[in-house]
């Protein structure tokens, strides 16, 4: 370790330990068209998803593009305010700017009509409760707070319906993926081929 010599004015000071810099970030985002169409939705209180053919799967939200078949998404389609967790995670550390009461969830969601869950929170239940499963519904700001924002849901909260049994969950050698099983099997290291569609690959 190199010796640090200080000149005599410094000596004795307290050495600094730690230095708080507040942090931020500006940038402006240009939304393109089916992010546009999306957020316009948003204004209306309504959850727009984009498809390729009539028969491919609904992103929500849109991008443009399905990634899968690596074709255009010119087929909107709206989807319900009620969906089901698929995933979540129970924030108990505060962050800067956060104006969230400890501890909360983030949630991922999938819309009725979607393929692609949704990020966002869960309220109105405590976050020990929570689960995989669990049937929500968006709340949405009053009309007057409505904005071309996904925050302009404020937040989703359970609905009263039954849990969905049939929700895949991941890393679980057992359930059910929302369909994306073939024939309602669970992939294992013996599949190779892909686990949604049947296609490709073979059983070794």
């Amino acid at each position: 370790m190199v010796d640090i010599r200080l000149p005599e004015s410094l000596r004795g000071v307290e050495p600094v330990r730690s230095v708080r810099t507040p942090a931020q970030l500006d940038y402006e985002f240009t939304a393109g068209d089916a992010t546009s169409r999306f957020l316009k939705g948003i204004t209306e209180k309504r959850i727009i998803g984009q498809r390729a053919t009539p028969t491919s799967r609904v992103y929500v939200p849109p991008r443009g593009a399905d990634p899968e078949l690596g074709a255009a998404t010119p087929i909107e389609v709206e989807v319900a305010q009620t969906g089901t967790v698929t995933s979540f995670c129970v924030v108990n550390l505060a962050f800067y700017g956060s104006v969230m009461e400890i501890p909360y969830t983030s949630a991922l969601i999938l819309l009725d009509g979607a393929d692609l869950s949704v990020m966002h929170l869960i309220q109105e239940i405590p976050a020990d409760q929570v689960r995989i499963g669990m049937r929500v519904e968006a709340v949405w700001r009053d009309d007057a707070d409505i904005e071309p924002t996904l925050e302009s849901i404020k937040y989703f909260r359970p609905n009263g319906e039954p849990d969905d049994p049939n929700v895949r969950i991941p890393g679980e050698g057992h359930g059910t993926g929302l369909g994306s099983w073939v024939g309602g099997v669970a992939p294992t290291e013996a599949i190779i081929r892909n686990p949604r569609t049947g296609e490709g690959g073979e059983v070794r």
